[in-house]
């Protein structure tokens, strides 16, 4: 009797906790989607950068691309999709692989944070690849993105600041 009622307890929390964890997922997606249309800003360097967020494939994916127009040729396409209970970004990266990262979401549902997860294309842990992606938003109009690059274990932080346009 004393199993049976540690069983359904474990059964409840392991329910309970998979009730809070997808609605952040689904919250974070939601979040994402509302940065859909056109945004620009600058890099760290000064540089210009254009990012265009669309909906796409009947909602259940948002795709962005990154364009820097001083670096022709560099363009960036990130797709962000549900995985069951997961919200994934695959980014296509100027380096020639597709890491994966999955999503958590900040206490303030304002940040979604990016962990790799694993890649394509990728020949080792020390080649070249985007690690984490932060995006923050700071008001409708306003947010930040960051990336992080990895390569032989040395970091490169890319931050973006970025407005709607129109």
């Amino acid at each position: 009797m004393k199993t049976l009622r540690s069983a359904i307890s474990f059964a409840m929390i392991l329910s309970a906790l998979a009730a809070v964890a997808e609605p952040n997922s689904h919250k974070s997606f939601d979040l994402l989607k509302s940065f859909s249309g056109a945004w620009e800003g600058n890099n760290a360097q000064g540089k210009t950068v254009q990012v265009s967020f669309r909906i796409t494939a009947a909602g259940s994916a948002l795709m962005s691309e990154i364009t820097v127009p001083e670096m022709k040729g560099e363009d960036m396409i990130s797709m962000f999709h549900m995985d069951n209970d997961r919200l994934l970004l695959t980014h296509y990266c100027s380096a020639g692989n597709q890491p994966r990262m999955v999503a958590s979401l900040s206490a303030d549902g304002k940040t979604v944070t990016f962990d790799f997860l694993d890649a394509t294309n990728l020949a080792t842990a020390k080649t070249g690849h985007m690690n984490r992606v932060t995006l923050n938003l700071v008001d409708a109009n306003h947010h930040t993105e960051e990336w992080r690059f990895i390569q032989d274990g040395k970091e490169i932080v890319e931050m973006f600041d970025l407005h709607r346009k129109g």
